[in-house]
């Protein structure tokens, strides 16, 4: 896995020491993907095409949030987003891809109107301690994370953009009182509140908490940097429960970009074997072509996902504002 980023990082050097390209236009993306996750593949994209990214990182929530208040002001060309609900929410700011880059995932991994792609999935998790939590205590359901005897040990991102998309996927499936419901059962067993999934991970390791559900990759740096990291990952064993969805990162260009071809190419790029081959040795992610083999991760794989996951049309949770006004009347922001 390593091989990848290193060749993306070759890549990117070869082409600083290569004769100058002409001059091309500069993209301008919004990222709520993390820098560590999605910087070397941002550099291969430039040391290929000569393009240049200027990337603004910050939370996929509080970027989604922050086109709507530009609108068509905005300086983003594109915006990346590391869950559906996001990119439901801006997507009338988005302009119709081109049905080439359309074909290149399933419809299911697409907006029902061509305006956002995904470009990488990934599985809910149920991430737990190996030396707190004994195998009588895992929950067969996410509801069961509002029993009792979960609290003080649940580690929650309540700002996290996955955390809302599938709170919003909650609201969809099972309507807005059963999600009312459940955050209320999950702010009275007094989660710890952290600040993203990684430090979710941590506080598992660290004592600070038991349990924590996320995205199927986050243990994974922390099983490469320590392979006795006391923390293992599931997915809750009840066929078709919420807990088990099947969410995407996904990207559209807005309607405003003055750099369109350049922006399309952006996400041609990102759904390329090689890049795909990335987001799946390298982030543990899963891809979305369906031209690449993904990693399997601690005995979570895709195959796994698909079958123990709920039905849910990507395109029905685009409702963020809707859930970030629920999750502070139930306490937890």
């Amino acid at each position: 896995m390593k091989s990848i980023r290193n060749a993306l990082f070759a890549l990117a050097a070869a082409a600083a020491t290569a004769a100058p390209l002409p001059a091309l236009a500069d993209l301008t993306l919004y990222s709520g993907r993390g820098e560590t996750l999605v910087a070397p593949i941002i550099a291969a994209f430039t040391a290929e095409t000569g393009i240049n990214v200027n990337v603004r990182y910050g939370g996929t929530a509080e970027l989604a949030i922050l086109l709507q208040e530009e609108g068509d002001r905005t300086p983003a060309d594109l915006f990346w987003a590391q869950d559906a609900a996001a990119l439901g929410a801006v997507a009338s700011l988005f302009q119709a891809l081109p049905e080439a880059t359309l074909d290149r995932v399933p419809a299911a991994y697409r907006d029902n109107e061509g305006r956002w792609i995904a470009t990488s999935g990934r599985g809910r998790v149920l991430a737990y301690s190996t030396e707190r939590v004994g195998a009588d205590e895992l929950p067969a359901t996410m509801a069961d994370l509002t029993d009792p005897r979960f609290r003080g040990r649940i580690a929650l991102p309540p700002t996290n953009g996955s955390f809302l998309a599938h709170v919003t996927a909650l609201r969809v499936v099972h309507g807005d009182e059963a999600a009312r419901e459940w955050l209320a059962g999950i702010a009275a067993n007094e989660p710890v509140i952290v600040r993203n999934n990684t430090a979710a991970i941590q506080a598992i390791g660290d004592g600070e908490a038991d349990v924590a559900v996320t995205n199927n990759y986050y243990l994974v740096r922390f099983k490469r940097a320590a392979a006795d990291f006391p923390v293992n990952q599931m997915l809750f064993p009840t066929e078709g429960d919420i807990g088990n969805l099947l969410l995407v990162a996904g990207m559209g260009v807005l309607a405003g970009s003055d750099h369109s071809d350049e922006a399309v190419a952006f996400i041609d790029f990102l759904l390329s074997d090689a890049a795909q081959q990335f987001f799946s040795g390298e982030v543990a992610e899963f891809p979305v072509t369906g031209r690449v083999i993904p990693t399997r991760v601690d005995d979570v794989s895709l195959e796994d996902v698909v079958r123990m996951a709920p039905e849910v049309d990507l395109n029905t949770i685009g409702d963020l504002e809707g859930t970030l006004e629920m999750v502070r009347e139930a306490g937890l922001l």
